[in-house]
């Protein structure tokens, strides 16, 4: 397992700090349950009691495959469940590790799991709550709709995919919202649009007193770029390069109102009306090339082992 990270400094003391589970409890870390939601996206609920017990919405974790040298890959936990020690992810195949880990079955262990990391989402009685999740990220915009709700909110709730069969969640979304519209880019299920149409109507007809996006960060920025003209607090929730997670490599920087911040220990969630989005995706194109020769390899492999067992 990781072993526990020390703060680098005052501006680090106040973080919340990540479980490390002993590693004498060899169930750990074992999958579950592995469900594949699309193609390209699956769910898997890991156990990892500590991680359950201390998540708050809006945190993620960092796996890692090997110790040795393996990948650290950022994801957000999409649920949990205290009584029954586990912890729910949803992601996508993109590179290499998340092919491998896609690859892995019911009964297999994941190598190293820290979390839960990042502050949490702020959850109060806001009034009128619009929760946004484009894609993959529905999947941790769900904790945050539901404690918004719990904590006497009015939720709507706005969904978009390219496509339906890259809508997840639904259900779950649906149990939750006061309202909940689907959009699909090419009319698929739902409503022809995206999700700044549906966003844009209620910021003029509903007014809300504040907005939570989580998605592509295209997306996210226009979100934002939608909400600005009506003064509404607009979160946005950012994935970007990560390493460590602590703060230490600096991969994951971001500018938020002029000044850099570190998006595993200063967020993930910061006012969208202050990223600067052109910036942060121009950062995250730097690796593209890699992700889109890993991706297309890795499906190759599974063309030739899928004729190889035929």
């Amino acid at each position: 397992m990781l072993q526990p990270l020390t703060s680098t400094g005052d501006m680090r003391k106040n973080r919340p700090k990540p479980c490390i589970t002993p590693l004498e409890d060899q169930s750990v870390n074992t999958i579950l349950e592995k469900q594949q939601l699309s193609q390209e996206v699956f769910r898997f609920i890991i156990e990892s009691p500590l991680i359950a017990r201390e998540r708050k919405p809006g945190q993620f974790i960092i796996l890692q495959l090997d110790t040795e040298y393996g990948e650290r890959v950022p994801l957000t936990i999409a649920d949990a469940d205290e009584h029954k020690g586990s912890i729910t992810i949803i992601f996508q195949t993109v590179g290499n590790t998340t092919h491998r880990l896609a690859a892995l079955e019911v009964g297999d262990k994941i190598e190293n799991v820290l979390g839960p990391l990042g502050h949490p989402t702020d959850i109060r009685k806001f009034g009128k709550v619009v929760c946004v999740g484009g894609g993959i990220g529905v999947a941790p915009m769900h904790p945050i709709a539901q404690a918004m709700k719990q904590a006497g909110n009015e939720v709507h709730i706005i969904i978009g995919a390219r496509t339906k069969e890259l809508i997840v969640m639904e259900e779950e979304m649906r149990a939750i919202a006061d309202e909940l519209t689907i959009c699909t880019d090419d009319g698929s299920f739902g409503r022809k649009a995206l999700v700044t149409e549906p966003l844009k109507e209620l910021c003029e007809q509903w007014k809300p007193d504040l907005v939570a996006v989580i998605g592509p960060p295209v997306m996210m920025k226009f979100c934002a770029e939608t909400t600005r003209p009506f003064g509404i607090k607009t979160i946005v929730s950012l994935n970007t390069i990560m390493v460590d997670g602590t703060g230490m490599c600096g991969g994951c920087r971001v500018t938020i109102g002029g000044e850099t911040k570190f998006v595993c220990v200063d967020g993930p969630e910061f006012d969208g009306h202050l990223v600067d989005f052109d910036n942060m995706m121009l950062r995250l194109g730097t690796y593209k090339n890699r992700e889109d020769q890993d991706h297309h390899r890795c499906h190759l492999d599974l063309q030739l082992e899928e004729k190889t067992n035929a």
